[in-house]
């Protein structure tokens, strides 16, 4: 497989497999390489039409008979926290963000597997071992970034960086029109802290600082209970074959 740079990028689909998502399904993908010295440009372009990045690959679902997987954005300057996610970010108010090249440590993979043996067990990444994390967050020819997130210690001053523990990683792109979220996971024991939710809103305070308007959430899935998740985060567009449209949620108190 020729994975050189062209001045237009080539497609290919996939075989059909289990989806992971929704039972009795099969999921097929369209997909791509990021390499070359367009492959920035690209990964802004693709995702914004509806894919995203793993390593050096753009992908989207390509299903002949579901279209369960829909591209979800934050609109970051019109968004407000609702009441509970209010209390998420007091709950957390002495963990310190902070963004970093996308290098990894032992520190990381040591989060990230306690987090995959939590919740990931039967996941297809559940067999990652140490080498597949550090290629995960360093095979990108595109603007990526790691952000941490740890507990401040006591003692320590305005500005300085925070030595506590790894609570939180994320991997992201940094993209003409705001921020991806790629990948992140967080200390499976305190799940009661809803980091998952404080690292979204993190990324929504980041990217108004940056003047961007968008926060890419990758895929909200259309009956899969773990995905719900997404669609909390109001104002925000769906990508539908009219394109990116405002998606009309309750609003949550």
């Amino acid at each position: 497989m020729n994975t050189q740079a062209t001045p237009s990028p080539q497609f290919y689909l996939t075989a059909p497999a289990v989806c992971p998502y929704l039972p009795g399904e099969l999921e097929r993908k369209v997909f791509t390489h990021l390499v070359g010295p367009r492959a920035a440009e690209m990964n802004d372009l693709l995702t914004q039409g509806g894919f995203r990045r793993s390593q050096n690959i753009a992908y989207r679902p390509a299903c002949e008979a579901c279209r369960a997987c829909v591209s979800v954005r934050i609109l970051a300057h019109d968004f407000q926290p609702a009441r509970s996610m209010r209390r998420v970010q007091a709950a957390n108010s002495d963990i310190v963000s902070t963004l970093g090249p996308a290098q990894p440590s032992t520190e990381q993979f040591s989060l990230f597997r306690r987090y995959l043996d939590h919740r990931h067990q039967r996941g297809g990444m559940s067999d990652m071992s140490a080498l597949d994390y550090a290629i995960m967050v360093e095979d990108t020819h595109v603007n990526t970034r790691v952000i941490e997130y740890r507990r401040r210690m006591p003692g320590a001053g305005i500005g300085e960086a925070p030595k506590g523990e790894l609570l939180g990683v994320a991997l992201t792109d940094l993209m003409s029109d705001g921020l991806s979220m790629v990948y992140s996971f967080f200390d499976p024991d305190l799940e009661k802290h809803s980091l998952g939710t404080y690292m979204i809103l993190d990324h929504i305070s980041r990217t108004r600082s940056l003047g961007l308007p968008h926060v890419y959430l990758g895929y909200w899935v259309n009956g899969s209970p773990k995905m719900g998740y997404k669609t909390r985060f109001q104002p925000q567009e769906h990508l539908t074959a009219r394109g990116w449209e405002l998606y009309d949620a309750l609003p949550e108190a």
